[in-house]
């Protein structure tokens, strides 16, 4: 879903872009509907960082900062598994299959993310799925290597 999608999609949102670079790595923060998007990214980086924000919106509690703390890493954990569906999710997995992406690369331009972060979403949805999942007709295997089989029953 691109940057401009997204951002229609949860229009209950405040989404403001600014310059973050204050804070070294942050690229984006969620505070009580109000989402800051770092703004010297792409737009594919931005729909990213977003998804991300929005998974914080739909699951977090609290400041969550402090990722020494077990209980701020596992909402961590769980913002960004809701944040991989939003973006992807099995349904994108199938879809781009679909359209005949045969690379990362390929999926990743189609799915409108990075290819960084399509690789972050396979290995979230390998350590909740194991090895693949069965998911409307279709079994998606994570490993080895990322495949799609349609099943014909």
């Amino acid at each position: 879903m691109t940057y401009e999608d997204l951002q229609k999609q949860h229009d209950n949102l405040f989404v403001k872009e600014m310059d973050l670079y204050e804070v070294k790595g942050l690229k984006g923060l969620y505070i009580d509907g109000c989402i800051a998007i770092d703004k010297n990214m792409t737009s594919v980086e931005k729909s990213c960082v977003l998804s991300e924000e929005i998974g914080h919106h739909l699951t977090t509690i609290g400041n969550i900062l402090d990722q020494t703390k077990t209980p701020n890493r596992k909402q961590e954990h769980r913002a960004r598994l809701a944040a991989y569906n939003i973006q992807i999710g099995l349904e994108g997995i199938i879809r781009s299959y679909e359209a005949g992406c045969t690379s990362l690369y390929n999926m990743a331009e189609y799915l409108d993310v990075t290819e960084e972060y399509l690789k972050e979403a396979l290995s979230a949805y390998e350590r909740k799925y194991g090895i693949y999942v069965t998911y409307n007709n279709y079994i998606i295997y994570f490993s080895p290597c990322l495949g799609v089989l349609r099943r014909f029953d």
